[in-house]
């Protein structure tokens, strides 16, 4: 472990998946094609939604902001991944670490908020539609879309802020991908319980109070669904939030799935778990924003209709 005079730590190793080399060889070569998908289909989709004047809507604004959400959140974390699968054990400095793991909380958080903004949107087209262009006008979705950014990037910055003050001076092995601040905080040799409580009332803004608006935003949706008569009209009402409904499954599932699990108490059972928890924390990271764009395309009728017109253009124009 590398250290100053004066003790302070310098610099991480990641482990990843360094004791299983024919692993890491396969997972560099499926997060480096997921990798691609995202930049791609992503920005794909806010190049439609740009350049077509149909989509500019406030549904349309949010889903955007979530395309470009996650290509700034892989962006953040996923060359890092691929640089640990070629080496045996990577070695990060500090700064480094904690620039990663601001970027990557501050996306992830943002992503949780912006997911509870979708969410009202939906109940306000669904529940009102005939006064949803008097209430969300762009005076309303643009700051709702620029709270979430703000309060992502807040949130990141007094997390982080106070891991870095945290000392680290016996082991600098981290059992993951990235640096995750989790994983980070169990390398603390002091108190964490302030960390914990930040981290507590983190994850109630960020995780819990989105989880409820979008919960109670969709029990009205579906209760106004089912009021309407005739079964097109039900169909109708539901393709218009089922992708956003998709993508929080998904979203939410993984998040619960990576933290509700019960700790074994051996340290091999341990060991098993931080590499379990690191695929699964891939697979939050790289297959999420990898799904985004091809639930919201392929449930989109709307967007299958702007990519082949932007589609006919270019080739039209290579004529």
């Amino acid at each position: 472990m590398e250290r100053t005079n004066d003790s302070t730590l310098t610099e991480f190793v990641l482990v990843g998946l360094s004791a299983h080399p024919k692993l890491q060889t396969v997972f560099f070569v499926l997060v480096l094609l997921m990798y691609q998908m995202i930049l791609l289909g992503n920005g794909v989709l806010i190049s439609v939604i740009i350049f077509d004047s149909h989509l500019h809507t406030p549904m349309y604004f949010f889903l955007c902001n979530l395309s470009f959400l996650d290509i700034c959140y892989t962006s953040s974390s996923v060359p890092l991944i691929l640089d640990n699968f070629l080496t045996v054990r990577k070695r990060v400095s500090f700064s480094g670490c904690m620039v990663q793991m601001f970027l990557s909380f501050a996306m992830g958080a943002t992503e949780c908020v912006l997911l509870g903004m979708m969410a009202l949107d939906r109940y306000v087209a669904i529940c009102y539609p005939l006064r949803y262009p008097v209430i969300m006008t762009k005076n309303t979705y643009v700051p709702m879309a620029a709270g979430s950014w703000v309060i992502g990037l807040v949130d990141s910055v007094v997390q982080t802020s106070l891991t870095m003050q945290l000392p680290f001076c016996a082991n600098n092995v981290i059992n993951h991908f990235v640096c995750e601040i989790l994983a980070i905080l169990k390398l603390a040799c002091a108190d964490i319980s302030i960390n914990v409580i930040s981290m507590a009332g983190s994850n109630l803004i960020v995780l819990v109070i989105p989880l409820l608006v979008i919960s109670i935003s969709y029990i009205f949706i579906v209760t106004t669904i089912l009021r309407i008569p005739s079964t097109e009209g039900k169909c109708k009402a539901f393709s218009t939030c089922s992708a956003h409904l998709t993508v929080v499954i998904i979203f939410y599932g993984t998040i619960f799935f990576m933290y509700a699990k019960p700790k074994p108490k051996s340290s091999v059972g341990a060991d098993n778990q931080d590499i379990i928890e690191a695929l699964i924390s891939l697979f939050y990271g790289v297959m999420t924003p990898m799904l985004n764009p091809l639930i919201y395309s392929l449930r989109n009728k709307d967007v299958k209709a702007a990519v082949k017109n932007m589609l006919g253009r270019r080739n039209a124009d290579g004529i």
